[in-house]
């Protein structure tokens, strides 16, 4: 199973469609995506989780809930989730990350990477957006260093995509392809 994790509104659905050419209901206001969906891809489950955090209308409570219910999801699951992809807005994402710090709060894309990693699940950082980002090379290098990804494992773990314009799918693909089937020659010899 691969799972593909993010803030509302990052463009999880849009990257799914980019990869696998299957529809997921997508739409323009966070908060569309309240359970997760799946479709098939390459003989592989692809979920995409609801985001987290803002979700324009919806009660506090409800996005608690939904919060909630992606956690339980990913821990229930995490022995058959053998690649997560968490989609980042490249261009709001270093904003949002020094607001949440100002605060002394660790910021949710952060923390939501650290989730991933302690429970042993393999990821990637899919950048979205980067037709917006004026210097992306900075950008990843910000968020890299945040997220504490070391420099020489930057380039396999960190890949600028644009969903919308399909900009390095091909690359996002590839990743998946070559993470995946190690974990499966893993898995097979141990």
């Amino acid at each position: 199973m691969i799972i593909f994790v993010g803030r509302s509104n990052v463009g999880k659905s849009t990257l799914i469609y980019q990869l696998t050419g299957k529809k997921v209901r997508r739409g323009k206001r966070p908060g569309v995506t309240r359970k997760p969906v799946e479709v098939e891809w390459g003989g592989r489950k692809v979920v995409d989780m609801p985001g987290f955090g803002f979700m324009g209308g919806l009660p506090e409570e409800v996005q608690e809930r939904v919060k909630d219910e992606i956690v339980r999801f990913i821990e229930e699951n995490a022995e058959k989730i053998e690649l997560a992809v968490l989609v980042v807005d490249g261009k709001s994402a270093p904003e949002i990350i020094e607001r949440w710090e100002k605060r002394g709060e660790i910021p949710i894309d952060v923390e939501f990477y650290s989730f991933l990693r302690e429970l042993g699940i393999p990821t990637i950082v899919a950048v979205n957006k980067v037709d917006r980002i004026k210097n992306l090379e900075q950008t990843l290098g910000f968020l890299a260093e945040k997220m504490g990804i070391r420099p020489e494992e930057r380039e396999e773990v960190m890949i600028p995509v644009s969903a919308k314009f399909g900009t390095n799918v091909d690359l996002l693909k590839r990743e998946i392809i070559k993470r995946v089937e190690g974990s499966q020659r893993t898995s097979r010899t141990t």
